[in-house]
């Protein structure tokens, strides 16, 4: 698709199949679904710059669960591969928001396109839009994605329309759900539709070729969802009774009081994670801040560890952890109280005794709620290898993917399958630390 206007604003792109079937759609709600690599995202953010450019005064909305996840993977596409053009001509400016405005991008016709995370969500809330277009929408919520949906009603064009770009998830999520039930319409994205990675003719380019390698490289429920497209549950699943709707608060104030907890699990070539974890009075754990790295020194991360927790003057930012809880690598522990200036405890590694303590904080109590929660945006920074390789980048990636490991006769051992662990690792030391008494049992025999 090549679009000429006004001698001015040139746009090539390729639309194919679901792609090209989105911008026919007028549906309400419609979720663009498929693996990884499909151009779900680069679909949508085309059907609004080109809306934009046609309608005078039209006013979009990109947005994604947090500003930050935002302005580090969608805006990057939207600017370097959507309306790099349009920029470099003047066509579109960027905004950098006001005290009445959300932050976006300006057209000279008049459109606008603003962006925005939903963990700050006031300026988008009191605006008006005709089209949006939400990304990672499955780590949106519900309410999110319908409290979008009642700024519809900008007029400008003779159709309003949420978009949503996502890789499937479980079956029991509710973007599944509600396109089962009708009230939006699914356009499954395959990888033939993306021109980067697959020829007219059916054959993977250069590019291609080794982004496939990647994904067949992947194993259980993340390669039938960011492979083979399917909204699978992971079979042999640990913690089965974890629900996002339940489970995944967004972000709040802390209160000073709160005791405050620190988790380690080291690693260097496997992800080294640090946790950091509030406890309120009631005995809920609540995981707030992660950092979860691969290929970095021990002494790097307790260096990064600090900063999020002290200023330079050495005054804290946050309440003293009561505890440093790791594993037991002696140097790794070492080399942690050094630089981070704590000294540390030997984490009680109890396998089946973690899990089934953290599987019974997960249970709904009869107040209601559970009592192990993840913050939404816990995670710092992500690891761009990791994001490379489709692996996890965080224990709410994890999560939904620790399963049971399988013997070669079928049975399933009361083991967890040591694969993409680590994070549930350090979260099993918390919860051990509480509900288990901590400390390593020993045994003294006289």
């Amino acid at each position: 698709m090549t679009t000429a206007l006004d001698q001015d604003a040139i746009v090539r792109y390729e639309p194919r199949g679901a792609a090209r079937d989105l911008f026919r759609a007028r549906q309400s709600e419609v979720f663009m679904a498929g693996p990884a690599g499909t151009g779900k995202s680069l679909a949508c953010l085309f059907r609004l710059h080109l809306t934009a450019l046609n309608n005078p005064d039209m006013r979009g909305l990109i947005f994604r669960k947090t500003a930050v996840s935002l302005g580090s993977t969608t805006l990057v596409t939207w600017e370097k591969k959507v309306i790099a053009d349009a920029l470099a001509r003047g066509i579109v400016s960027w905004f950098g928001g006001s005290a009445r405005e959300a932050p976006g991008y300006r057209y000279s016709n008049g459109s606008k396109i603003d962006v925005a995370g939903m963990d700050k969500p006031a300026k988008i809330m009191s605006a008006e839009y005709d089209l949006v277009f939400g990304d990672e929408a499955t780590e949106l919520t519900l309410d999110d994605w319908e409290s979008v949906g009642t700024r519809l009603r900008n007029g400008k064009l003779a159709w309003q329309q949420q978009m949503g770009a996502c890789n499937p998830s479980a079956p029991t999520h509710w973007i599944k759900q509600r396109c089962d039930q009708g009230a939006a319409r699914m356009m499954v994205s395959r990888h033939r539709d993306n021109p980067a990675y697959v020829n007219a003719d059916g054959t993977p380019t250069e590019v291609g070729r080794a982004y496939f390698q990647k994904l067949d490289a992947l194993t259980g429920v993340r390669k039938a969802r960011l492979r083979d497209g399917t909204w699978a549950a992971a079979e042999g699943l640990i913690y089965g009774e974890f629900n996002d709707a339940v489970h995944l608060v967004d972000p709040f104030k802390i209160p000073v009081e709160w005791t405050r907890w620190i988790t380690v699990d080291f690693g260097f070539t496997n992800p080294a994670v640090i946790q950091w974890w509030a406890e309120d009075p009631d005995g809920r754990l609540y995981l707030y801040r992660e950092l979860y790295h691969t290929r970095c020194l021990v002494e790097d991360l307790a260096r990064q560890a600090k900063e999020l927790m002290q200023y330079p003057s050495g005054q804290w930012r946050e309440p003293r952890p009561r505890a440093v809880i790791c594993d037991h690598d002696a140097e790794d522990r070492a080399t942690l109280e050094k630089h981070l200036g704590l000294s540390t405890t030997a984490a009680n590694k109890k396998v089946s005794p973690g899990i089934q303590a953290l599987q019974a904080r997960l249970k709904v109590q009869a107040d209601g709620r559970p009592r192990f929660f993840i913050v939404r945006g816990a995670l710092v920074e992500r690891d761009p290898a990791l994001d490379e390789a489709k692996k996890p980048c965080s224990t709410e990636e994890e999560i939904t993917g620790y399963v049971w490991a399988v013997k070669p006769g079928g049975t399933v051992p009361e083991v967890p399958l040591k694969e993409n662990d680590h994070g549930m690792d350090a979260g099993r030391y918390m919860v051990a630390e509480r509900d288990l008494g901590g400390r390593p049992q020993l045994r003294f025999v006289g």
